[in-house]
């Protein structure tokens, strides 16, 4: 029985290696559109797990189900690779008001930072000082920021259709307020999230210290930008407004997490791995289904919808679900350490971090040799109008892979909507779209045969 199994599948194969490209495209389109697993993924990590922040139980819950998955769609080999995470716990749900006179105050909308410190259990209260960058900071000085909560206030900005290019602009307020803020003796920072819309969200995200003492280190918090808007017009009315903040978030030592990794060896070139990957984990506030939910169950949906059409790679195709991006990126690192040390082969490598939103194409790092071919196919993506692709950055967890003669990807869909829900608690599974989700499937799996099929230039 199993000799005839293998003649059939060996004769669907020809006939699927003597197809147009373009025909193999639109098979795998129909394919992604009917036959999918990418939604049903999905609505269960979002809804049954939830958000899965290095080093939580959830986090190892979703480690499991990655696993089971993965074994269950057929690939050769599904293991575990060990990774040390931070574990950081936000605590119970965090409280901020501004006081414009005593007895008269104003409950908004804030969640700490990740890394951040807590304050002390009865808060901290302060004046506020507004400051739209650092420079700002530096002007006013020790004697102006000196025991006051410094509220970072840089929106992002609104006239750069690429999104991403503007919170980009934004983010250094998040990442390195507090440390700038603590030089000239502010007592806790308030950021501004990172969101276009203005709405009630606070958007979490990493902060960082740098060098300084864990004693010198000071609470540091986002919040909403709705919020915001009202502190900075109250403070315009009264400068010597207070703002009350309350967190009890708090750092442990490291944990042990996994990456989850599964490949199917390539029946031609089985030393030439294709990676696609996603991370794992989430922030905490919502489940995560933008970031990277999403990303993660694309990527595992590649090879059912290869066997769906019959398609054996020529070339190793290897899934990785990356753990600790958001606060650390120790899964990328530690995959990257040991692919070094197996002198390990990987010719190509896309990343979908950017949302489950419709594909409008991607981004590519590689030479211009590479780049020349990966032009010639935008013509077979341009009836399902995913034809932009251009020279840039691919993704944080696989950047590190960069060589020579490699080519690195990031799937790009339209990232208009995709910081009203980054970081934040409504980053959920209502947010998703099937049929997008579906197309960023059909985006990433036709990329990855075209990159199966011709290689790449060395």
């Amino acid at each position: 029985m199993i000799k005839y199994i293998t003649i059939f599948f060996l004769i669907f194969s020809s006939n699927v290696f003597s197809q147009s490209d373009e025909d193999i495209l639109k098979k795998i389109f129909d394919n992604s559109l009917s036959n999918s697993i990418s939604y049903e993924l999905l609505d269960y990590l979002s809804n049954e797990i939830g958000g899965r922040l290095s080093g939580s139980l959830n986090a190892e819950r979703a480690i499991d189900w990655g696993k089971n998955e993965l074994e269950n769609i057929g690939f050769d080999r599904v293991w575990l690779q060990d990774v040390m995470v931070p574990k950081w716990v936000r605590g119970p749900k965090e409280f901020a008001l501004i006081e414009t006179q005593p007895g008269i105050t104003f409950n908004v909308d804030v969640c700490a930072l990740g890394g951040s410190v807590a304050t002390p259990s009865v808060g901290i209260k302060a004046n506020v000082l507004e400051v739209q960058s650092f420079e700002e900071l530096n002007q006013l000085g020790k004697e102006n920021v000196d025991g006051k909560i410094v509220f970072f206030n840089r929106p992002m900005q609104p006239n750069l259709i690429n999104t991403f290019q503007a919170y980009g602009d934004a983010v250094s307020q998040r990442l390195n307020g507090a440390y700038q803020a603590v030089k000239y003796g502010a007592i806790g920072v308030i950021i501004r999230s990172i969101n276009l819309r203005l709405d009630d969200y606070p958007h979490t995200g990493v902060m960082s210290y740098g060098d300084l003492s864990p004693s010198k280190r000071i609470p540091a918090a986002a919040i909403s930008t709705n919020s915001a808007e009202k502190l900075s017009d109250l403070l315009k009315i009264n400068p010597n407004l207070k703002f009350l903040l309350r967190q009890k978030c708090k750092q442990f030592n490291d944990v042990l997490s996994h990456n989850v990794i599964a490949e199917i060896k390539g029946s031609e070139f089985p030393d030439e791995i294709i990676l696609v990957g996603g991370h794992l984990d989430s922030w905490d506030l919502g489940d995560g289904s933008h970031d990277d939910g999403a990303g993660i169950v694309q990527s595992m949906d590649v090879i059912n919808i290869f066997k769906k059409i019959g398609y054996r790679p020529k070339r190793t195709i290897r899934v990785v679900l990356y753990m600790n991006e958001e606060n650390g990126q120790r899964g990328s690192k530690k995959y990257f350490e040991l692919s070094k040390k197996n002198n390990l082969n990987h010719i190509f490598a896309i990343e979908s971090d950017a949302g489950g939103f419709s594909p409008r194409g991607f981004s590519f790092t590689t030479n211009d040799k590479n780049f020349e071919q990966i032009k010639r196919w935008k013509n077979l993506f341009e009836p399902y109008l995913i034809h932009s692709f251009e020279r840039g950055g691919s993704g944080a967890d696989i950047s590190i892979l960069k060589t020579e003669n490699n080519v690195l990807a990031g799937l790009r869909p339209d990232s208009q909507r995709y910081f009203d829900y980054h970081h934040a608690a409504n980053d959920t599974f209502d947010a998703i779209n099937k049929r997008e989700l579906e197309l960023g499937t059909f985006a990433i799996t036709s990329l990855i045969y075209l990159f199966d099929k011709y290689g790449v230039n060395n």
